[in-house]
């Protein structure tokens, strides 16, 4: 089991950037590292979309920089020239399997999201 709280939402104007972060509380026998993790984000009325992701060994993909740090259990998303179509709620999500995965139905346990606003 993994409990996953997502910080770092906010207003922001276009063309700037922003940092999400992503703590994990893994109350389970397995730690941190034994899980990739994802980013994605869901505008209204819009299917949830991926956004970026790292394996357990720290290999990112995706259009954002994603990093881990497994000592202290977080994740980071670093959004750079934002616009306002990136506007949504972002989600952090861990999976049991070590390789990155890009579905959302991949993903075995998931925060409560964070705002994202890009105004123009």
């Amino acid at each position: 089991q993994v409990k996953l709280v997502e910080s770092g939402g906010g207003l922001v104007q276009a063309g700037e950037s922003l940092t999400l972060s992503c703590a994990a509380d893994t109350t389970s026998g397995r730690t941190f590292n034994k899980y990739s993790m994802g980013w994605f984000r869901q505008a209204p009325g819009k299917p949830r979309e991926f956004v970026a992701a790292v394996s357990c060994s720290g290999v990112p993909y995706g259009r954002y920089g994603i990093s881990r740090n497994n000592v202290n259990k977080t994740v980071t998303l670093q959004m750079n020239s934002l616009k306002p179509e990136d506007t949504a709620v972002y989600f952090c999500a861990a999976d049991e399997a070590c390789v990155a995965q890009t579905r959302a139905n991949s993903y075995d346990y998931w925060g409560q999201g964070t705002q994202v606003t890009v105004s123009s």
